[in-house]
């Protein structure tokens, strides 16, 4: 397994210097001769540890850059991805999603509006409610036309597998998305605990 991530063109690729079986991966598997452990089930489940780690790292890498290019800093850009699921937020739903203080939303709304990524409306069904909606236009020509090539080829990777294989994986991205919200809740809990005010509840699924 290699631990190379790729980098800019003419800077050094990143070497994760992780072999075979360090202490990350290593949980993964059985002991070598454990019962149902074959070595090539080792093998794989290490691969599947470090398949998870590499892809999540290059997720940040690519938002970053994505974000470079846009004109915008990562952490907008990710509440804008967020807010794109529903299409419109009220700041304190922003904030528990994101897990950021009022505060900090505050500053990434003002600048999202700022740049004309977003809007904040009255809600028509209770005046006193302020949403913040996507401007999707703008979010169209700006930001989804970043990420076009890429989902070309994500489209182009999904067409070479049949309708069982892609439910077979999309049911693997559901799974993944409840045990990610699983460990972000308790690690918003212990960071509860640890300051005092109450948790903010992870968000419910788009």
């Amino acid at each position: 397994m290699s631990g190379e991530l790729p980098g800019p063109a003419g800077e050094p690729e990143w070497q994760v210097p992780w072999p075979e079986a360090t202490s990350w991966e290593a949980p993964w598997a059985g002991a070598p001769g454990a019962p149902g452990w074959s070595d090539e089930r080792r093998v794989l489940a290490m691969a599947f540890a470090v398949g998870l780690r590499k892809t999540g790292s290059l997720m940040q890498v690519m938002s970053q850059a994505a974000a470079d290019k846009i004109g915008i800093n990562a952490t907008d850009l990710n509440c804008l991805n967020i807010l794109s699921f529903s299409g419109s937020m009220t700041a304190g739903e922003l904030a528990r999603s994101t897990g950021l203080t009022t505060a900090s939303i505050t500053g990434v709304v003002d600048r999202l509006e700022a740049a004309g990524f977003v809007s904040r409306v009255r809600d028509p069904k209770d005046r006193r409610r302020v949403v913040v909606s996507i401007t999707l236009e703008k979010a169209l020509k700006e930001v989804a036309s970043v990420f076009a090539p890429m989902v070309a080829d994500w489209q182009e990777l999904a067409a070479r597998y049949t309708d069982d294989e892609l439910r077979l994986i999309v049911g693997f991205y559901d799974e993944m998305e409840k045990i990610i919200r699983k460990h972000l809740g308790r690690l918003r809990e212990q960071a509860s605990a640890a300051s005092g005010p109450p948790a903010d509840p992870v968000p419910p699924a788009p």
